[in-house]
């Protein structure tokens, strides 16, 4: 992988899920750090990551979080990247103590339907002059 991999913080996303880049856009508000970065499950560094690290290819149905090389899925990732942003958000924690099984089938049940209700784009998000330092690409 590119130099990228050494970053604490990436946050792998469905590019063309509008839910998914709603989520993007506020990480990125929330994020005062600024040390998350972010790409698309689509782009071919979220591919690496998915053949190298993850391998399972249902993961289009999940954002996957990685923080200090764990690789974390579903409500976890969520989770933990509630807790890493501070502030309001941090108050997310509180759904740790509902037992994984439930927290990845409401996660798995919004994913599936994420498409219909959320809607999808023709193509991956492309974010902002500004913001490219952010996004990993290749």
């Amino acid at each position: 992988m590119s130099d990228n991999t050494n970053l604490s913080q990436i946050l792998l996303f469905d590019g063309v899920c509008n839910l998914c880049n709603a989520a993007v856009q506020y990480v990125i508000r929330h994020d005062k750090k600024k040390t998350i970065k972010f790409a698309s499950l689509q782009s071919p560094f979220g591919r690496k990551v998915l053949s190298e690290k993850y391998r399972d290819t249902s993961t289009l149905k999940t954002f996957i979080y990685i923080k200090n090389e764990e690789v974390l899925t579903k409500s976890s990732a969520f989770l933990t990247l509630m807790k890493d942003l501070g502030g309001i958000q941090q108050t997310a924690i509180v759904f740790w103590i509902i037992p994984r099984f439930l927290r990845d089938a409401l996660y798995d049940f919004i994913a599936t339907k994420r498409y219909a209700v959320f809607g999808k784009k023709e193509s991956c998000y492309l974010p902002s002059p500004e913001l490219e330092d952010r996004f990993i690409q290749d």
